[in-house]
């Protein structure tokens, strides 16, 4: 992404629109080749300025509330997958206007909502998530599989007596993973559910498939795609996130101070607790453009966040030439599960968000003011 940041006004998060489309390129020849569908998971990219160019090449979107179903179904006009670990009765009316297919969370759930679906007046695919208990996922809060998890039915309390109307299984165990950790779970969800695949119509492989990952074996992928398809006769679909936007935004800032305890400090105008909440949460350190690890080039800082949250910490990177106040920073791969996870904390403003497309043009698509702030609060 070669992108000029001179004249951005920061933050501001931008998103190549040609990345995007790369990313949604080798999607579609996923679903072309394995005759798959693939979902645009919103909980981890609900840009819906790109939903006209998302559409184009992808067959629905899923949903985890009320809003990303709305949302699903007034800008991108497709299928609407939701699943959500339980539905609140005062949403389950609305719910039924926006989506194409149901994933419930536990057959209690589907034993409730269930009648109400066969009385509304339009076909409704229903499913119910499984939980194969086979974990592929090392942090813990990112692992749907870890024991006690609360997402999925086990084995044990799978209620067969109940599947009349359930035409769908859902499992989800992957996290920014590649093939072979699918192929390992597809064994443990036939050794267990294989039985129930007989009577179903469609399966959902759920997310955390980096397909659009240099490395990602997509061959593999699609063999492994049409080899179930063709033994147990249902429709795949698969839901990634992080693969869809993968590499296709940043987000620019600016330093707006340099103190020094020990190391100089770079206080900047983004914050990882309010713009980036993965950086704390999952943890992990981003990657900065032209920058490097600490001592590996001749200037060190702390890149620190502007929230009074002692923890507001990015991390420790080197650069070739020392940092000043108004230099400008470049934060890699911050498309997904940022936008969607920002926050308000401190009053701190939320990054303009903003398409660099095709012809090398920035454009503003949304700013947020001190009304977007109050409007949170009561």
């Amino acid at each position: 992404m070669k992108i000029d940041v001179n004249d951005i006004r920061t933050p501001c998060y931008v998103v190549d629109e040609t990345v995007l489309e790369e990313n949604l390129k080798i999607l579609d020849s996923v679903q072309k080749r394995a005759g798959c569908k693939i979902l645009l998971a919103l909980k981890g990219f609900a840009m819906f300025s790109m939903f006209p160019l998302i559409r184009r090449y992808l067959s629905g979107v899923s949903a985890s509330s009320l809003y990303e179903a709305r949302l699903g179904y007034e800008e991108f006009s497709k299928e609407v997958h939701l699943c959500a670990p339980a539905y609140a009765e005062s949403d389950f009316k609305e719910l039924l206007c926006y989506c194409s297919h149901f994933v419930f969370n536990s057959f209690s759930q589907w034993k409730r909502y269930g009648p109400l679906i066969g009385e509304y007046n339009k076909t409704i695919w229903c499913g119910i998530r499984v939980n194969p208990e086979h974990s592929e996922v090392s942090v813990s809060i990112y692992n749907p599989c870890a024991p006690f998890s609360r997402l999925g039915v086990t084995r044990d309390q799978f209620a067969e007596q109940d599947l009349k109307g359930i035409t769908g299984l859902h499992f989800h165990t992957l996290c920014e993973q590649n093939v072979d950790a699918l192929e390992r779970t597809l064994q443990v969800f036939i050794e267990k559910f294989g039985l129930f695949l007989g009577s179903m119509r469609w399966i959902n492989f759920g997310g955390g498939h980096h397909i659009t990952r240099k490395d990602y074996d997509v061959d593999r992928l699609c063999d492994l795609i049409n080899y179930f398809r063709s033994r147990y006769d249902v429709e795949v679909y698969l839901e990634p996130g992080e693969a869809i936007a993968l590499n296709a935004g940043i987000l620019v800032a600016s330093v707006l101070d340099i103190v020094h305890n020990k190391m100089d400090i770079a206080i900047l105008d983004t914050s990882a607790a309010a713009h980036m909440p993965d950086v704390l949460e999952m943890p992990y350190r981003p990657e900065v453009a032209n920058a490097g690890k600490p001592g590996e080039h001749p200037h060190t800082y702390r890149l620190a966040g502007l929230t009074c949250l002692a923890g507001d910490v990015i991390g420790d990177y080197s650069f070739p030439e020392p940092l000043q106040i108004g230099s400008k920073l470049v934060f890699k791969d911050m498309a997904h599960y940022t936008m969607v996870k920002n926050n308000t904390f401190n009053g701190v403003r939320l990054p303009d968000i903003a398409i660099w497309d095709r012809n090398g043009n920035l454009r503003v698509v949304r700013s947020f003011n001190y009304e977007d702030y109050r409007n949170r609060l009561s």
